[in-house]
């Protein structure tokens, strides 16, 4: 079979990182003022990049925030998160057993994700992951970010890939219409950031530990038996 390349979503995917996330978004608050969001509501708005989880978080909060504002904030929350991006962020488990596996099979591996590049590669990077990836692209790299189909395309084709032999994971809607509108298979998570149950997204298989990947991905026609 040609090569298959097997492109991650990071945060909530390869990736708990919702702890260093909530944290320097109630840094951000704190700095302004306001109170801290609870790590449940807190959790869910995570996905959609830094600047998305922000906007999100200031409406939790019944404020409104103009233009600059917002950007204050952003600029704020982008120089703590930095600085604490693996304070608690852990890989899930499973993950580096599954990313061994699916390279002894000849997988070629990528990450997609909204979050920034370069905090992207510094997350990996600091756990040790970075360099299992033949490409890590991020909201920034091509100015498009998910649930816009390109920059599924454009990540596989950094890779080296063929989008005829590829499939998404990933654990929410955009994920999940990000694939489709690409024609890619797509297999979602049950442990990530979603505001409504992963199964309700229709994706095409799903797993709840990162040992039943490998299988779910025989089961698409996507590696050989």
């Amino acid at each position: 079979m040609p090569t298959l390349t097997v492109v991650f979503d990071l945060d909530g995917t390869l990736i708990d990182t919702a702890p260093d996330l909530i944290d320097a978004l109630n840094n951000v608050f704190a700095r302004e003022g306001l109170p801290p969001l609870p790590y449940a509501q807190a959790r869910d708005m995570i996905g959609g990049g830094a600047r998305r989880m922000i906007e999100l978080g200031v409406k939790a909060q019944g404020l409104r925030r103009d233009a600059a504002g917002l950007d204050r904030l952003f600029q704020n929350f982008i120089a703590y998160y930095s600085a604490h991006i693996a304070d608690r962020s852990r890989p899930y488990p499973g993950l580096e057993a599954a990313l061994d596996e699916l390279a002894s099979l000849g997988c070629r591996l990528a990450v997609c994700t909204n979050k920034l590049e370069r905090l992207s590669r510094q997350l990996l990077d600091t756990l040790g992951l970075g360099a299992r990836f033949a490409a890590i692209c991020g909201q920034d790299t091509f100015g498009v970010q998910k649930p816009d189909p390109e920059i599924l395309r454009r990540t596989i084709a950094r890779a080296g890939g063929d989008i005829a032999h590829a499939a998404m994971i990933g654990d929410s809607a955009n994920d999940i219409d990000a694939a489709r509108a690409a024609k890619v298979p797509v297999i979602a998570v049950d442990f990530g950031y979603t505001e409504v149950p992963v199964a309700a997204l229709k994706p095409d298989r799903i797993i709840g530990h990162f040992k039943d990947l490998p299988r779910a991905l025989r089961d698409l026609g996507r590696l050989r038996r």
